[in-house]
């Protein structure tokens, strides 16, 4: 390196270092505003209120807009759900159940939403899951609901009409699958270990390319992955999470059948979320049994100008031939229209269960 080169670069490393004592210096400052809105909240008797869903994505939506650049704007809301993650750890660390064991897709989803320094709890099942944040064991739960490929997570669904918690956030998690596995060539491979979901996502690949391969259904892409790790002639279908946590190479990748594969993720607490000026409302409701009664049931919605951006079918596992119907609205539960058409709806309902407002996943 050439002396004149050396001292640009220097000048520049320079302001670097500046730059980084002022951030160092400023993130500090944050984290004792934080500690201070933990000791007002606690002398109004809100010390257990720490987390607030909408109040974090008014914060990411603000930083988005007013990003300049170069910096993309999902790397800044990666970065500042890190320092939101960090601060809150210092009132409250929060924990969070989802389905596991490490390397899960749930995880990811885990960490996306609440950041590196939430306390991690994985459960062997959905059930799980639930009973963690239901037992106050858990502050909250991440559970997949829907995927756009095969569609509707039904355990989650069943699970929903009877819990008393409350959905207070969503993420969508871009799905890639890969072939892990010890073995160093296709040919090698007698069995392939993966949840029953990402098989059936990735069955055209499979199809092609291990049509002899046997397809092992397990609780999870981790677990399938845990087991893959252990036989050379095995392989497992999961992600990026997976394959790090388990040592396993990737042989393989972005296997999935549809290149847009994506999972949303719902987030429970015991309260649903306020509103943050972006907001969706979900519920369940059912229709009497008569002809229709589901348009019956849906008019108030066009009637109030609610938009809705889901409708998901169930059977309701107590009348045969009966179902219920997940829906998905635009807006919180206190927008006006909103409220009127619940009020409406309530009356026209055989059942209905308001199952939270949350802000719209900010990516």
């Amino acid at each position: 390196m050439s002396e004149e080169l050396g001292k640009a670069i220097g000048v520049v490393r320079a302001e670097i270092d500046a730059i980084d004592d002022q951030l160092l210096h400023l993130l500090n400052e944050r984290a004792r505003c934080a500690q201070r809105v933990g000791e007002i909240k606690a002398q109004h008797g809100e010390a257990g209120f720490v987390y607030r869903p909408e109040r974090e994505a008014q914060i990411l939506r603000r930083l988005q807009e007013a990003n300049p650049g170069p910096l993309a704007n999902d790397n800044v809301t990666w970065l500042f759900r890190q320092v939101m993650s960090i601060c809150l750890s210092l009132e409250q660390p929060l924990s969070v159940a989802f389905l596991g064991p490490l390397g899960t897709f749930s995880e990811s989803a885990a960490v996306r939403h609440f950041g590196h320094a939430a306390r991690l709890l994985p459960q062997i099942s959905i059930d799980d899951v639930f009973r963690e944040v239901e037992a106050n064991h858990a502050d909250f739960a991440v559970v997949p609901i829907e995927n756009s490929t095969e569609g509707a997570i039904g355990r989650t669904l069943d699970l929903l009409l009877t819990t008393p918690l409350k959905v207070c956030g969503e993420v969508v998690l871009r799905i890639h699958q890969h072939l892990l596995t010890k073995a160093t060539s296709l040919g090698e491979i007698k069995r392939v270990y993966s949840h029953a979901q990402s098989l059936a996502q990735c069955h055209e690949w499979l199809n092609r390319t291990l049509p002899g391969a046997q397809r092992v259904p397990v609780g999870s892409n981790a677990q399938a992955a845990q087991l893959a790790a252990s036989e050379p002639d095995a392989a497992a279908i999961a992600g990026d999470a997976a394959g790090e946590r388990y040592d396993l190479p990737k042989l393989a990748a972005s296997i999935e059948d549809e290149p847009n594969n994506t999972t949303r993720f719902v987030v429970l607490g015991r309260h649903d979320a306020g509103r943050s000026g972006r907001d969706k409302t979900s519920l369940v409701m059912s229709a009497p049994n008569r002809t229709g009664s589901l348009s019956y049931l849906l008019a108030p919605f066009s009637e109030h100008g609610v938009s809705m951006t889901r409708l998901e079918s169930r059977p309701s596992r107590h009348t045969l031939w009966e179902y219920v119907f997940f829906v998905d609205l635009e807006g919180h539960h206190d927008d006006a229209n909103v409220r009127a058409a619940l009020e409406e709806l309530s009356r026209r309902a055989a059942y209905l269960k308001t199952l939270g407002s949350y802000p719209v996943a900010v990516f």
